[in-house]
């Protein structure tokens, strides 16, 4: 799925659900997740194995991916990448950093944010906007994509711009496309000492989820505007080894199929101020 909104030059690995074998972590990474919960242990496993994978599609052997001080994980050098994961589905996108500049990836389900989540996260014209598109395209749950896309935004800033940053300081405009379930949007950084005034953005809702990417390129010689574009993927499947819906690159075996229900409370997005408190005041969303 997220694979379907990212440029050419970022490698992805995604899977769906956590298989039963061993996790396969490393010491460095073990060292960070051993007082986990199994399920915790699961899931940053998977979304690990996953990040190698796409690793691998750039050439590179297996490294640790231990996770730093904002949460996010540490990459290669000349790498920047990002991570996501929520209940049966978790990703990760890769690019050298002489073709992308800023990397971030979200995906959640597509169900509603908890009650007054929406008013935390938006600033009253995003509200204003949203009511607008809730009219136009009431099959989108569109509390929930703000939140994936403004994590999207937090991700691909810290890496580069290493200063805390909360849900208001940024203000995000969506356009569809004719389908109505996928399209792009704009964010616009309110960060005063930002040396970019905003990032361009993709998202999609399909198969039961919701995914956003940003994605800022690299700058040429001479390209004073520095601008985020967007180009074609070529697909390439690969099965997984493990038997878990798994692919790597632009495939996605199952990406439509509509993932297990499950009832809103369990569903539910983190509490918002606990995100708020863990991720924003960290500069990221928490560990990956």
């Amino acid at each position: 799925m997220i694979e379907r909104i990212l440029p050419s030059g970022v490698a992805t690995a995604v899977a769906y659900g956590d298989p039963d074998t061993p996790d396969g972590l490393l010491p460095e990474e073990e060292a960070h997740i051993r007082r986990a919960v199994p399920a915790r242990r699961q899931e940053y496993a998977t979304a690990r194995r996953c990040a190698r994978g796409a690793l691998a599609d750039l050439g590179l052997p297996p490294v640790p991916l231990p996770t730093g001080p904002s949460g996010a994980p540490r990459w290669p050098d000349g790498i920047t990448g990002s991570i996501t994961h929520c209940r049966g589905y978790r990703a990760a996108a890769v690019a050298r950093t002489t073709g992308t500049a800023a990397l971030g990836i979200d995906a959640e389900r597509h169900l509603p944010l908890p009650e007054g989540g929406l008013k935390v996260i938006a600033h009253d014209e995003e509200l204003r906007s949203l009511t607008r598109l809730e009219r136009a395209h009431p099959g989108i749950r569109w509390d929930t994509l703000l939140f994936s896309a403004k994590e999207a935004v937090y991700k691909a800033w810290f890496p580069r711009f290493p200063r805390k940053l909360s849900f208001r300081d940024a203000s995000l405009a969506f356009r569809t496309g004719p389908a109505g379930t996928s399209g792009t949007f704009t964010a616009r950084l309110l960060v005063p000492d930002s040396p970019y005034r905003r990032f361009e953005g993709r998202w999609i809702v399909a198969g039961g989820l919701v995914a956003t990417a940003v994605h800022l390129a690299a700058p040429s010689p001479g390209d004073a505007d520095r601008r985020p574009g967007h180009a074609g993927r070529v697909v390439r499947p690969l099965a997984c080894p493990t038997g878990t819906p798994f692919a790597r690159g632009d495939s996605a075996k199952r990406l439509d199929a509509p993932l297990p229900n499950q009832d809103r409370t369990e569903a539910a997005l983190p509490a918002i101020g606990a995100a708020e408190e863990r991720g924003r005041s960290r500069g990221a969303s928490g560990p990956a």
